[in-house]
């Protein structure tokens, strides 16, 4: 592996080439298991950010829906009088985890 792929493949590029470099390779498995542990734990808070943000989403999509039916006066999907047309905002689902 270049140290140029070292982008495409989401290995550091001084981890890439410091591996490339080793002879042995115990060192090099070693050097790669510790950015791949490093990698999983940016991973795992990226995941709680992705799922603290859905569940924003969920609440202001939620907020939206009743405000939207409160101002219509009625439960059906019409927009408030005075109003033409109106934004829909699809109400979130949750992503895969």
């Amino acid at each position: 592996m270049e140290v140029r792929e070292a982008r495409d493949t989401g290995f550091s590029e001084t981890v890439v080439a410091r591996t490339h470099r080793m002879s042995d390779p115990a060192a090099a498995a070693a050097a790669l298991a510790a950015e791949a542990a490093l990698l999983e734990g940016r991973l795992s808070v990226l995941r709680e950010a992705i799922e603290t943000v859905d569940a924003r989403i969920h609440a202001v999509s939620e907020t939206l829906r009743r405000l939207r039916l409160s101002a219509a006066g009625s439960p059906d999907n019409e927009a408030p009088a005075g109003r033409e047309g109106g934004a829909r905002i699809a109400p979130s689902t949750p992503g895969p985890t």
